[in-house]
C-alpha cells in the first residue's frame, strides 16, 4: 500500500510526522506493507514553485492507495490568482473525494462541553464536493459575485448525483452502527435546493428498511445536538451545514483536537485532520496529533475495508485503543487537555501503547 504524505502548513508537518509514526508502528505490528512518499503543498509549495498546489500532485495522488493531508493555512494564502489555491478543495473535487466523514464521541475519562449527565457517539456525514463553497459549484469562474460595490451574490449547487451518493454512503454505515440516520436540511426556506436533497435521501433510504431515518431543520439540529445527541448516530448534510455541525459537535464531545476526520471517494481515501493549522504555536512543540493520529486510523479501516484485508481493519482498531489508553492517563496528556506532554512525546507514547 503506497500512501502519498502532504505535510502541510503551522503545525502541519508536526502532527503528520506523529501520525506516520504510529502508522510505521502499526504496520510493524500487523504487517500492513505500508511505503511513503512526500510531495510539497501550502506555503513550502508556494515559495518554492509559485502555488500552494501544483497539478502534477493531484495527478500523482491518483496512483495511491491514500494520502495523508496536514493542515493548511488558507485564510492566510494569496489570490488564487497569485498563487493561492486551496488544496482541500482541490483534493475533493478534483479526486472526487465527496465523503467528508467527520465522527464526534465523548470519553468517560475525559472532560466535556456538555451538560453533565450527557454522551455522544455520532458520525456526520458530509457532502464535499458542491454546495455553497464557491470554488466547487460552477463549471467556470467562480459561484460568488459582486454586480456591484454594494452587492453580492453567492450560487449554492446541489446535485441528485451528488445528494445520492453521499445518501448511500451514510446508510451504509448506519448499518454498521446503531441504524438511524437523520438529514439535515433547510427545505423551509430552500424548498428547491434543499428540498432535492432531502428527496434524494429518502429515495435512497427506501433500499435500506432496516434503518430509521428522519430529518430535521439545521437550526434545530445545533439544539438537539446541546440537548440531547444521543438520539443521533450517523446525520448526513450537504457542505456547508456539514461542515458548520462537525465543528460544534466535535467542541461539545470534548474538542476539535480529538476529531478525526477523512474524505473518501469510491476508490480512493485521505487522512485529513478535522481542526486548522494553528500557526501560533507552530514549531514549539505543543500540537495535540490526537485528531491526525485518528484520522490515519480511519484511513486504515477504509482500505481494509476496500480491499477486505482485516489486518487494516485491526490495526486501525488498535490505534484507537492506543489513543484512548494514552488519554485516559491524565500524566500522558497534552497541554490543551490538562496534560504535560508536547506532540512528539504523545506521539511516542501512543506508539508505545500500540
Amino acid at each position: 500500500m503506497k500512501l502519498l504524505v502532504l505535510p502541510g502548513d503551522g503545525i502541519g508537518p508536526e502532527i503528520v510526522s506523529e501520525a506516520v509514526n504510529v502508522l510505521k508502528a502499526a504496520d510493524a505490528k500487523f504487517g500492513l506493507g505500508l511505503s511513503y512518499d512526500y510531495e510539497d503543498i501550502g506555503f513550502v509549495s508556494l515559495e518554492k514553485h509559485g502555488t500552494t498546489l501544483r497539478e502534477e500532485v493531484l495527478t500523482k495522488a491518483r496512483s495511491y492507495d491514500g494520502i495523508v493531508l496536514g493542515t493548511q493555512s488558507h485564510a492566510d494564502y494569496p489570490a488564487p490568482e497569485k498563487g493561492g489555491r486551496n488544496i482541500s478543495a482541490a483534493v475533493r473535487v478534483q479526486l472526487d473525494l465527496y465523503a467528508n466523514v467527520r465522527p464526534a464521541r465523548t470519553r468517560s475519562f475525559l472532560p466535556s462541553n456538555m451538560k453533565a449527565g450527557k454522551s455522544m457517539d455520532l458520525v456526520i456525514m458530509r457532502e464535499a464536493t458542491e454546495g455553497f463553497y464557491v470554488d466547487r459549484n460552477m463549471a467556470r469562474g467562480w459561484g460568488e459575485m459582486m454586480p456591484t460595490p454594494d452587492i453580492a451574490l453567492a450560487v449554492r449547487k446541489i446535485t441528485r448525483h451528488a445528494s445520492e451518493r453521499i445518501a448511500r454512503r451514510a446508510f451504509e454505515l448506519a448499518m454498521k452502527r446503531r441504524k438511524k440516520v437523520t438529514a439535515i436540511h433547510k427545505a423551509n426556506s430552500f424548498h428547491m435546493s434543499d428540498g432535492l436533497f432531502l428527496e434524494c435521501v429518502r429515495n435512497v433510504a427506501k433500499d435500506f428498511p432496516e434503518v430509521e431515518v428522519n430529518d430535521l431543520l439545521v437550526d434545530a439540529s445545533t439544539a438537539w445536538l446541546v440537548k440531547n445527541p444521543e438520539r443521533f448516530d450517523v446525520l448526513v448534510a450537504e457542505n456547508f451545514y456539514g461542515d458548520i455541525l462537525s465543528d460544534l459537535a466535535s467542541e461539545l464531545s470534548g474538542s476539535l483536537g480529538l476529531a478525526g476526520s477523512m474524505m473518501a471517494g469510491d476508490s480512493l481515501c485521505c487522512a485529513q485532520a478535522q481542526h486548522g493549522s494553528a500557526p501560533d504555536i507552530q514549531g514549539q512543540d505543543k500540537a495535540n496529533p490526537v485528531s491526525m493520529i485518528l484520522s490515519v486510523a480511519m484511513l486504515l479501516q477504509w482500505l481494509g475495508e476496500r480491499h477486505q484485508n482485516t489486518a487494516f481493519t485491526n490495526a486501525a482498531a488498535a490505534i484507537e485503543r492506543a489513543v484512548d489508553q494514552v488519554l485516559e492517563n491524565p500524566a500522558t496528556r497534552t497541554a490543551d487537555l490538562g496534560g504535560t506532554l508536547g506532540c512528539k512525546a504523545f506521539g511516542a507514547e501512543v506508539v508505545r501503547a500500540l
